[in-house]
């Protein structure tokens, strides 16, 4: 998979699964990462927490294909992606802010998603909630948040006409350490690993990392505006970003990406 789209600042972003999935080698690498670390032989129900446009969910179908296979997003268009990959999947459209399972489950698999919602202090330890005893949450996030692909769009924001309207969409550290995860799950579970990774993105085209962005942080601001003013935003982003990731002599660039998991075994 991909980055999945998720709740995000009003205005609500219209998610375009074809943008979204231009870098889906690169975005589909650390989703199998963690599924590599999930310690669950056959889990009767796994959930896909912010499927997106399903590609990861197929990675989840491959490895338990008897599983009950639950595909949960808030964007239509990404489900309608999804939907074709595999009738058999249940797909939920959903806010997830609010939902929750029927009954406990033994997988709660989420691939960068959950850095769009707010408040992990408390959405954490309520995800464990939903798994059965043994149950598993497994989570993946981006941690590029310092780094000049999104800096410079915080500086985008700041430095145009459309401040006072874009500014308070800016949410600077959407993720914690992986310390602060630790030691908010450490006292609701029974085996815990936490860890980031660097992942050194070879890109090729122009502009990728612009491309790249555009597919996930980039866009709710694009969708905040409109006409020539959309255009100017994205024109001065795209400026500088060019600027912090130039390409190489053999024409790649080279884009690090840091990302955060989480594997957590219920009691």
């Amino acid at each position: 998979m991909t980055e999945p789209s998720m709740p995000l600042p009003s205005p609500p972003m219209t998610w375009d699964p074809t943008q979204y999935l231009a870098f889906a080698d690169h975005r589909l690498r650390p989703a199998i990462d963690l599924l590599h670390r999930i310690p669950l032989e056959l889990p009767a129900t796994v959930v896909d927490l912010g499927c997106g446009a399903g590609n990861v969910t197929q990675v989840l179908r491959r490895r338990w294909p008897a599983a009950r296979l639950i595909g949960v997003d808030s964007s239509m268009a990404m489900l309608e992606r999804a939907r074709g990959t595999d009738p058999g999947v249940e797909w939920q459209l959903a806010d997830l802010h609010t939902w929750a399972p029927s009954s406990p489950v033994e997988l709660l698999y989420s691939n960068a998603a959950l850095h769009w919602l707010d408040d992990h202090d408390a959405l954490f330890p309520a995800l464990v909630a939903m798994l059965a005893p043994g149950g598993v949450l497994a989570v993946q996030m981006p941690r590029n948040f310092s780094e000049p692909s999104h800096t410079s769009l915080y500086e985008t924001v700041r430095d145009g006409p459309w401040r006072a309207q874009l500014e308070p969409m800016i949410r600077v550290e959407p993720t914690k350490p992986a310390a602060h995860y630790h030691a908010l799950l450490a006292p609701h579970v029974r085996e815990l690993d936490v860890w980031e990774t660097t992942y050194l993105q070879s890109l090729s085209g122009d502009n990728p990392v612009a491309e790249f962005v555009r597919g996930s942080a980039l866009g709710p601001f694009l969708a905040a505006l409109a006409g020539d003013e959309r255009t100017a935003f994205e024109s001065a982003y795209r400026t500088r970003v060019t600027a912090a990731y130039p390409a190489r002599a053999d024409g790649t660039t080279l884009f690090p990406f840091r990302r955060i998991f989480i594997v957590a075994r219920r009691a």
